[in-house]
């Protein structure tokens, strides 16, 4: 019956900030909805930011910035991400370490968006 995510949405404080944050550090397109709302692609879906205190409607019972854990597949080798990271100077929380993605082991850095989500981004590891 369903066949895969359109869009998540992501609740932010300041969408300039994410839209940033999103382009610049992790290399999503931005697509300008309205004030309120931006669609970053990712692929065939978009990571759709809203404003904390945005009037769109229907939305989740208790929108909070900071509030998802997220992965995400890189076409990148770690390494390559790593380096870029650090040249932006954003710290990576964690990794690289081992986890269990939606098919099969990963391999996972984690870092947070100016609004604390956590962003796990992965590839799959290699035996």
């Amino acid at each position: 019956m369903l066949t895969g995510p359109d869009h998540l949405v992501v609740t932010v404080d300041d969408i300039p900030v994410a839209v940033d944050f999103y382009t610049r550090v992790l290399g999503l397109e931005a697509r300008y909805r309205d004030n309120e709302r931006v669609d970053l692609m990712l692929g065939d879906m978009a990571l759709r930011l809203h404003q904390y205190d945005t009037a769109a409607s229907p939305k989740a019972a208790h929108p909070t910035p900071g509030s998802i854990d997220l992965c995400v597949r890189s076409v990148l080798p770690l390494d390559e991400v790593q380096a870029h990271l650090s040249a932006l100077q954003v710290p990576i929380e964690a990794g690289p370490v081992s986890r269990q993605g939606a098919n099969g082991p990963i391999v996972s850095l984690y870092l947070r968006d100016p609004d604390g989500n956590l962003i796990e981004i992965c590839r799959p590891e290699r035996n």
